[in-house]
């Protein structure tokens, strides 16, 4: 069952009460048609199947393994395309805020504020996200427990704002690739808020000496049905028209095209995790 401040932001879609929601999007605003093109399959789709359905796109990308990569078309352009997208097509939309001081300027345009994950034990910024009254959703650090994210909601909660959403997105295995333990579903579900699988970050190859993040965006599949198993509320995935020519992150997006077929799968895993 939802909570109350998510019923909220979905008041206005037409979905299943036990289905799971999904936030998708491009990884990074490139232009207007994508976000538009995006926007408008994926939430017919989720229309179709009874999906609740946040639309995302980050409006800059602060934390790029390259100075040479792309970081965005500028952060007033971006925002203004995110808040046009929303509007025209009824979603609320979320994207990444990376210092303290952007929380407010972002939280004008945008319904949920994005924590990243190196970001999650950044004090200022998790207490700025709160103050705003926006729903918060707080990305796993890749080197924390789920038990340890019980810090980050206790921060956010200081400010008074209750509609904190935590993201679980892999933990660092090695040098140069993540893992997923499900044991971080149940533990951070301890504290009460949804807790949402990123089903294509959680895949990444991170730092990779080409100054390019890899990926095993075939795996994407297997994440989610696992993520659905165990019980998470929220999913995650980004997705792109043309993985191969995205701007970032192109190496584990899932292609547009094929985002219909998992989440035809995944709504019928969910029934059969519901009815146990």
């Amino acid at each position: 069952m939802l909570p109350d401040f998510l019923k909220e932001l979905f008041a206005n879609q037409q979905y299943d009460e036990n289905n799971f929601f999904l936030i998708a999007g491009p990884c990074v605003v490139e232009d207007e048609a994508l976000l538009m093109e995006v926007a408008d399959k994926v939430s017919g789709i989720c229309k179709r199947l009874g999906i609740p359905y946040i639309f995302k796109s980050s409006y800059r990308k602060a934390n790029r393994t390259s100075a040479n990569s792309f970081t965005g078309i500028g952060d007033d352009n971006a925002l203004h395309l995110l808040q046009k997208t929303g509007k025209h097509f009824g979603l609320p939309v979320t994207s990444d805020v990376h210092a303290h001081d952007e929380t407010a300027e972002a939280a004008k345009y945008i319904d949920v504020l994005q924590i990243p994950a190196f970001l999650c034990r950044q004090t200022d910024l998790l207490l700025a996200a709160g103050e705003t009254g926006k729903i918060v959703n707080v990305k796993k650090g890749q080197f924390l427990s789920g038990h340890s994210m019980k810090f980050a909601v206790e921060k956010i909660k200081s400010t008074g704002n209750n509609k904190i959403m935590l993201t679980e997105r892999g933990t660092t295995f090695g040098y140069q690739d993540l893992v997923v333990d499900y044991r971080n579903i149940p533990w951070m579900q301890e504290q009460n808020v949804p807790v949402v699988m990123d089903c294509t970050h959680s895949l990444q190859q991170p730092n990779q000496t080409s100054g390019v993040t890899g990926g095993n965006p075939q795996l994407i599949s297997t994440i989610a049905k696992a993520a659905i198993a165990t019980g998470a509320e929220g999913l995650f995935i980004e997705t792109h028209p043309n993985p191969a020519k995205a701007k970032s992150d192109g190496a584990n997006m899932l292609h547009l095209n094929l985002i219909e077929d998992l989440l035809e799968k995944l709504v019928k895993l969910r029934k059969a995790v519901v009815s146990l």
